[in-house]
């Protein structure tokens, strides 16, 4: 038979023919251990530190702020990052909406519109402790998921109430919440992908700078 050439019948037949001696053979599928933990054992307080370590594992800029300092928090992140014009969702708190730099409320930007800011301010639903991800579901203080994904830098901000230990308790409370079926984003630092020789590319996907506000529930 020439290379390349297709399978005769007679040789297509025997392939097919001890596929199904050996499927026949076969030991029936293992089943899958699931015996992974579902509930964490960390206090509010140990499972902020843990976040915020992990996040900045991930080359997050982290930084805990009491809620009444995050506008001036956004604003210096803002100033040093050269930003002007900041993409921020329509339900957004007021209280954190900074000063000295043009917010533009998103009301169905186009990507290219989006693409013209210089970066994002968004709340999140939840995060998660041992992996330093947070999770949006475009709930109102998160808006559209492209508001998190075209401008080059995005700022999160992430309450301690709303940081749970594990992957398997955030998606409890998120079907819980009744959000399971929202459109759900993760983020695990900034964006990042690498190449067959594993160098290193960042904002390819996403954006290239990320900074978590993450805010203090004790005064």
């Amino acid at each position: 038979m020439a290379q390349g050439a297709l399978l005769s019948p007679d040789a297509r037949a025997d392939v097919l023919r001890r596929v199904a001696s050996a499927a026949a053979g076969a030991h029936a599928p293992l089943s899958v251990p699931r015996g992974y933990r579902r509930h964490g054992a960390l206090q509010p307080e140990e499972r902020g530190e843990l976040f915020c370590r992990r996040a900045g594992e991930y080359r997050a800029d982290v930084r805990r702020v009491h809620a009444r300092e995050v506008a001036a928090a956004c604003a210096e992140i803002c100033a040093a990052s050269g930003v002007r014009r900041l993409v921020v969702p329509q339900g957004l708190p007021t209280a954190w909406r900074p000063s000295g730099v043009e917010l533009v409320v998103d009301e169905g930007l186009s990507a290219h519109e989006l693409d013209a800011t210089d970066g994002a301010l968004t709340g999140c639903t939840l995060a998660i402790a041992e992996t330093g991800t947070i999770i949006l579901t475009a709930g109102p203080a998160e808006g559209r998921r492209a508001i998190s994904l075209v401008p080059d830098l995005h700022v999160c901000v992430v309450s301690e109430g709303q940081i749970v230990e594990l992957v398997p308790e955030a998606f409890t409370a998120l079907a819980d919440r009744g959000l399971a079926r929202r459109p759900i984003t993760l983020i695990s630092g900034p964006s990042a992908t690498s190449d067959i020789e594993l160098s290193r590319v960042e904002g390819v996907h996403g954006p290239r700078n990320l900074f978590v506000l993450v805010l203090r529930e004790v005064s």
